[in-house]
C-alpha cells in the first residue's frame, strides 16, 4: 500500500528535475589546459595540408629539370592533390562521424606521411602524381576530422569560436608560409625535402594525439551512403577539373563537357540525398538563411582571394620583376593579418554582432580588392603590402566566423559532415577564382595585344627577350596589358564582395 505515495513522489521529483533543467541549463565547464594543448596538436596537420597546396609553386621548375614531366604531367603534379581533397572532404567528414574522428585523423595522417615520403623520393613523374593523389586522400581526412573534433572539445560557444579562429589562422598561415619555406629549403637542398618536412610534424601528432585528443563517433542506425559517395565524387571531381582546365587553357569543348557532366551528376546527387535514409549532406541545413549565407561567403570570399593571390603573384614576379623568394615574402603581411584577425574574430563578433562583423569584413576585403586598381607597372611595393594587409583583415574575420557559425549550427554528432560542406565550399571557391577571375584577366590581356602577345605574360616576355632591343617595347606593353587584366579581375571580385555584404546584412537581420 505504501508504494503509491512513493511512486507519486518519484514522479514529482522527476518533474522538478525537468523544470530545473529547462530553467537552469547546465553550463559546460571551461576548457582545460589539456584541451588547449589538443588544439595545438590539431592545428599541426592543418598547417601541413595548407602548405602542400602552395609549396610546389616554387619547386616545380626544379622538379621539371629532375623528372622531365610532360606539360600534362606538370598540371597533374600541381592539381591532383587539390582535386582529391575537394572531392573527398564531405565523404571523409561523414566517415569520421561513424568510425571515430580521432581514428580517421590518425589514419589520414599515416596516409599523408607515407605519401609524403613516396613523393620525396619519386623517381618518375608518374609516381610523383600517384603520391600527390594519395596525399590528397590523407589531407581530405585531416581537415574535417580536426575541425569537427573542435566541436567536441570546446562546447562553450566563446571558446569554440576562439579555437576555430586559431585553426583558421593555422590554415591561412600554412598557405602563406608554404612558398617562403619552400624557397628557403630549395635554396639549400633537393626538391624532395619540401615533402619530407611533413614527417616530423606528423610523428609529433601520432605521439601526442592519444593523450590530448578525445574520440567521438556516431552510432548510425543506417548503412553508409555509398551511392551518395559515388555521385558526389563523380560530380565534384569533373567539375573542379573543368574549372581548373578552363583557368589554364581557356574555355574549351573539353572543359564545357566536363562541367556539364559534373553538374548533371551533382543534380542527381542532390536528388538522391533528399531520399537517402542517412545522407552525406543534410539538405535541411540550407533552409537556414544564416547557414546558406555562410556557405556563400566561403565560395565568394575564396573566389576573390584565390584569384587575386594568383594574379598578384604573377604581378610581383613578371611585372615588377621581384625574385620568387621576395614575392613570397611580400605575401607575409596578408598572412599575418589573416592569422591575427582569425584569432580575434570571436571578440569582434561579441562586440558588434556576427551579422555586422561578417558584413563589414566583406567590405574590408572588397576595399582591398578595389585598391588593386591603383597599382601599375611602377607602383611602390609598400602600396601592395598595405592593400593586401587590409584585405587580410577582412578575410581573417569572415573565414573564422563562417567556420564557427557552420559548425555551431549543427549538433556535435553532425559537425564532421558540416565541416566537410564548409571546407568543400572553400576549395570550390578557390578553384572558381582561378578559373573565372584568371580567365577574365587573361582575356583582357589578350584583347590588348592586337595579335602580338602569346597566350600568357610569361610566354610573351620570353618572346620579347629573343627580339633584343625591339622587344623592350613589346615587354612593356605586355606588362601594362596584364595590369589592366588584373584590374578587371579585382573590380569583379570587389563588386561581388560588396553585393554579398548587402545580402548578408539583409538575410541575417534577425541575428545580432
Amino acid at each position: 500500500m505504501a508504494t503509491v505515495p512513493v511512486l507519486r513522489l518519484s514522479a514529482e521529483v522527476e518533474q522538478l528535475r525537468t523544470i530545473f533543467a529547462v530553467t537552469h541549463p547546465t553550463v559546460p565547464p571551461p576548457a582545460s589546459r589539456r584541451t588547449w594543448l589538443g588544439l595545438v596538436v590539431l592545428t599541426l596537420p592543418v598547417i601541413l595540408v595548407s602548405m602542400d597546396f602552395s609549396v610546389l609553386y616554387l619547386a616545380m621548375p626544379t622538379i621539371a629539370r629532375a623528372l622531365h614531366p610532360s606539360a600534362t604531367q606538370e598540371l597533374w603534379i600541381l592539381d591532383v592533390y587539390g582535386f582529391l581533397i575537394a572531392g573527398l572532404l564531405i565523404t571523409m567528414g561523414n566517415l569520421g562521424d561513424r568510425i571515430g574522428r580521432r581514428a580517421i585523423l590518425l589514419t589520414g595522417a599515416g596516409v599523408f606521411g607515407l605519401a609524403s615520403v613516396t613523393a620525396a623520393f619519386a623517381p618518375s613523374a608518374g609516381l610523383l602524381i600517384a603520391a600527390r593523389a594519395l596525399m590528397g586522400v590523407g589531407g581530405a581526412t585531416l581537415m574535417p576530422a580536426s575541425l569537427s573534433l573542435i566541436a567536441n572539445m570546446f562546447p562553450r560557444d566563446a571558446e569554440r569560436a576562439r579555437a576555430i579562429g586559431i585553426w583558421t589562422a593555422g590554415f591561412a598561415g600554412g598557405a602563406a608560409l608554404g612558398p617562403v619555406i619552400g624557397g628557403l629549403l630549395l635554396h639549400h637542398f633537393w626538391w624532395g625535402v619540401v615533402f619530407l618536412i611533413n614527417v616530423p610534424v606528423l610523428a609529433l601528432l601520432f605521439v601526442a594525439a592519444p593523450f590530448v585528443l578525445p574520440e567521438f563517433r556516431v552510432r548510425a542506425a543506417h548503412p553508409f551512403d555509398l551511392l551518395g559517395v559515388a555521385l558526389s565524387l563523380l560530380g565534384l571531381l569533373p567539375l573542379v577539373y573543368a574549372v581548373k582546365d578552363a583557368a589554364a587553357e581557356g574555355i574549351s569543348v573539353r572543359s564545357t563537357l566536363l562541367a556539364g557532366f559534373g553538374a548533371v551528376l551533382l543534380a542527381a546527387f542532390l536528388m538522391q540525398q533528399r531520399r537517402a535514409r542517412a545522407p552525406l549532406v543534410n539538405l535541411r541545413l540550407f533552409a537556414s538563411a544564416t547557414f546558406s549565407a555562410c556557405i556563400a561567403i566561403a565560395l565568394v570570399g575564396m573566389m576573390a582571394q584565390g584569384g587575386m593571390a594568383y594574379l598578384t603573384n604573377v604581378f610581383l614576379q613578371s611585372v615588377q620583376r621581384y625574385d620568387v623568394l621576395s614575392a613570397a615574402l611580400a605575401g607575409l603581411p596578408m598572412a599575418v593579418t589573416i592569422a591575427a584577425f582569425s584569432i580575434g574574430a570571436s571578440r569582434i563578433a561579441a562586440r558588434i554582432g556576427v551579422r555586422r562583423a561578417l558584413a563589414y569584413s566583406l567590405l574590408l576585403a572588397a576595399a582591398g580588392n578595389l585598391g588593386i586598381l591603383s597599382l601599375d607597372v611602377t607602383s611602390d611595393l609598400w602600396i601592395f603590402l598595405v592593400l593586401t594587409a587590409v584585405t587580410g583583415i577582412g578575410y581573417g574575420i569572415q573565414f573564422a566566423l563562417v567556420t564557427d557559425v557552420v559548425i555551431g549550427s549543427v549538433p556535435p554528432e553532425h559537425s564532421g559532415a558540416a565541416s566537410g560542406i564548409s571546407e568543400t565550399s572553400f576549395e570550390l571557391g578557390t578553384a572558381m577564382g582561378l578559373a573565372l577571375l584568371g580567365s577574365l584577366a587573361t582575356a583582357v590581356f589578350r584583347s590588348r595585344g592586337d595579335g602580338r602577345f602569346a597566350d600568357s605574360l610569361g610566354e610573351t616576355l620570353d618572346r620579347a627577350g629573343d627580339l633584343g632591343p625591339a622587344g623592350e617595347q613589346l615587354a612593356l606593353a605586355a606588362r601594362e596589358a596584364f595590369v589592366t587584366g588584373m584590374h578587371a579581375a579585382a573590380a569583379v571580385g570587389g563588386v561581388a564582395l560588396i553585393l554579398l555584404s548587402a545580402v548578408v546584412a539583409y538575410v541575417m537581420r534577425d541575428r545580432v
